[in-house]
């Protein structure tokens, strides 16, 4: 078992990454003082629900807690405001009160969903992050919480910090093969903008890292992992160094939201954008090189580079000034300067954005 620290002074956190931890979830429960006396729920998807719902129900109950549970449809869809007023009634109606927990079981999905009902409900109670898939690696660990609007992603959310993560990669093993690629790409992702060596060893590794070795995986996580802790210390709300881990979602967001939600995966979109965001590199002065380690990281693990040719470019650029990232007039890139290396702009012209987009759309 790998232990890392999100060191935020007193709110600090730990993040347990090892095999089997779910089998012995009470003990990291009742290590940190997790309430046996007011309700604690579970907010879990349709897909996770049937492999480990009762499992950690019954482990929970059995260890003296009083366990609720929730199971929302899988998918990106599911980060509603309906969802949430739902939510929000289920903790009523089961008693849940300001000293209660909530525990996302799940991915990207469950833990943005289930971590911004902890973050509104009373103004805020107690959250414990179990991620399930590769990608929530990523989403699991910073804090960042939030629903989607049908105009832009995750633009409704707060910052709310689980009191910790309990990642056992065992649970991986049941990923589809779509889940499990777009979850690498978070991955890859940490190493382009913090640590060169690490996608040279994604690129590497990559044949285990798709086949779910447990070896490679526990590795890739602590790595990716690592980077996001870091960053996240240093930068908890996005005030500057924390915006770099949006590497390819300004393109990315844009994407899903032009897609709906249902036909791009995260991963899938970010994997796109973060070709996207080489291009603008390139133009600003980086190597061709950085563009073409980027293409055989991603292609390595099987990710889409280019964008569907059917998605209208007017309609991606109408996206990305409602997202987060669209600031003062000016949309935010985080553009590569070389691998392991990145800078925050915002002075990449709408002419060179279209420019990249129609390249990306002409080379599917």
């Amino acid at each position: 078992m790998r232990e890392l620290i999100v060191d935020l002074g007193e709110r600090s956190y730990p993040i347990y990454i090892g095999e089997g931890l779910l089998a012995k979830a009470s003990s990291y429960f009742d290590k940190h003082n997790v309430s046996k006396k007011s309700p604690l729920m579970i907010i879990t998807d349709t897909n996770v629900a049937p492999n480990y719902l009762k499992a950690l129900t019954v482990q929970l109950a059995d260890a003296g807690y009083k366990v609720c549970s929730a199971i929302v449809p899988a998918g990106e869809q599911s980060k509603s405001l309906s969802q949430l007023e739902s939510l929000v009634t289920i903790a009523l109606q089961n008693g849940l009160d300001r000293k209660s927990t909530i525990v996302a079981l799940g991915g990207g999905v469950v833990g943005d969903l289930a971590g911004f009902v902890a973050a509104s409900f009373m103004r805020g109670v107690r959250f414990v992050q179990v991620p399930t898939t590769i990608l929530a690696h990523d989403s699991s660990v910073g804090g960042k919480v939030a629903v989607n609007h049908p105009l832009a992603k995750n633009i409704i959310g707060a910052f709310h910090q689980p009191d910790f993560v309990l990642y056992d990669i065992s649970t991986l093993i049941s990923l589809p093969e779509r889940d499990t690629k777009a979850g690498l790409s978070e991955v890859v992702k940490h190493g382009l903008i913090w640590d060169e060596a690490f996608v040279d060893w994604c690129i590497e590794h990559a044949p285990k890292l798709l086949d779910k070795d447990s070896e490679a995986l526990s590795y890739a996580l602590y790595k990716g992992c690592s980077v996001k802790a870091k960053v996240v210390s240093e930068d908890e709300q996005e005030n500057g160094l924390r915006g770099i881990l949006n590497l390819g979602h300004t393109i990315g967001h844009a994407l899903e939201a032009v897609a709906g939600y249902n036909e791009l995966l995260h991963g899938e979109a970010i994997s796109i954008g973060m070709i996207g965001s080489a291009h603008i590199g390139v133009y600003f002065g980086a190597s061709e090189s950085l563009l073409h380690k980027t293409t055989l990281a991603l292609e390595s693990i099987g990710l889409p580079t280019r964008i569907p040719a059917q998605y209208s470019t007017d309609e991606i650029i109408e996206a990305m000034m409602h997202d987060k990232k669209f600031k003062e007039g000016d949309i935010v890139f985080i553009v590569p300067t070389e691998i392991g290396k990145v800078e925050i702009r915002n002075d990449v012209p709408v002419s060179l954005i279209k420019e990249v987009i129609e390249r990306l759309k002409q080379e599917g």
